[in-house]
């Protein structure tokens, strides 16, 4: 919940950012800053961090009428992550363990998170993934669940990581896996249009969620992808949005890959925030 008065100084500084570069009034600003509050104070201890952050970027648009305001920022993070993909390719074949390189490659991208901070540097982080340690390492569990795993699910999170998944799914080689994407626009997160951009649908199936919330709220979710959760073997959940959504479910089968992006996530987890994870609940 965001009951942790922490989460509700992050929301404040994201959205100051947001309402700022938006082309509204001084009086809507303001407006929209009481709707804000009024919504923390009446929601605080019923609707989960992701939740919250559906309804304020509903709220938003309102007062913009932009449904997708980083729609140009998604497209450069993509173009961004494709015009690195052939040489981290490149770097996995040459790997005496891809599976491991491409993970962490694939977490690396994970900080491309505008919700926890726009402002980073995509080749350091790279660089730092290759080599520092996992704060949860769960890896080894992951990779042998995947040779046994009929039906796999892998949760995305935001455009342009998305192409970092593409690499870590070319290496699984799994048979039958399903990709899944956010059902509309909301902060960087990846869409279908996103996950088409990148070429993802030509490898593995691709499907939407069909709820907008930045994260996976599984009972808000489309039936159809609540079909392929309650079917599926093996889920494997990129991000702290989709961990926020899911990790109260206590569910075995989810395996979480992230960096750890805030102090409330960290102490959750007993790991220091920038933290490298491969989580199981079940490990």
């Amino acid at each position: 919940m965001i009951s942790d008065h922490r989460c509700f100084f992050c929301f404040t500084r994201a959205f100051e950012k947001l309402i700022e570069r938006a082309n509204i009034s001084i009086e809507a600003k303001n407006s929209f800053t009481l709707e804000m509050i009024n919504l923390y104070r009446n929601k605080w201890d019923e609707l989960l961090s992701p939740e919250f952050s559906r309804e304020l970027h509903g709220i938003l648009k309102n007062y913009t009428h932009n449904p997708d305001p980083y729609r140009q920022e998604k497209k450069e993070n993509n173009d961004q992550a494709l015009g690195m993909f052939p040489d981290l390719e490149k770097m996995v074949k040459r790997s005496t363990d891809p599976f491991n390189t491409a993970l962490r490659l694939a977490i690396a991208g994970n900080i491309i998170d505008f919700a926890a901070n726009d402002n980073f540097n995509l080749q350091e982080t790279i660089d730092n993934a290759l080599t520092a340690e996992f704060a949860i390492d769960h890896s080894k569990q992951l990779e042998q669940k995947l040779k046994n795993a009929k039906l796999v699910i892998y949760l995305g999170d935001n455009a342009g990581e998305i192409v970092f998944d593409k690499l870590f799914i070319e290496t699984i080689k799994h048979h039958d896996l399903t990709f899944v994407v956010r059902g509309a626009p909301v902060i960087n997160d990846a869409t279908i249009e996103d996950a088409e951009y990148v070429g993802l649908n030509k490898i593995v199936t691709v499907i939407s969620n069909e709820y907008d919330a930045p994260s996976t709220i599984v009972h808000k979710s489309g039936k159809m992808f609540q079909q392929y959760f309650e079917k599926a073997d093996l889920i494997i959940s990129k991000g702290q949005g989709n961990m926020e959504g899911l990790l109260p479910l206590k569910d075995k089968r989810i395996f979480f890959l992230l960096m750890v992006k805030c102090n409330v996530m960290a102490e959750l987890l007993n790991v220091e925030k920038d933290s490298l994870v491969v989580y199981n609940p079940s490990c």
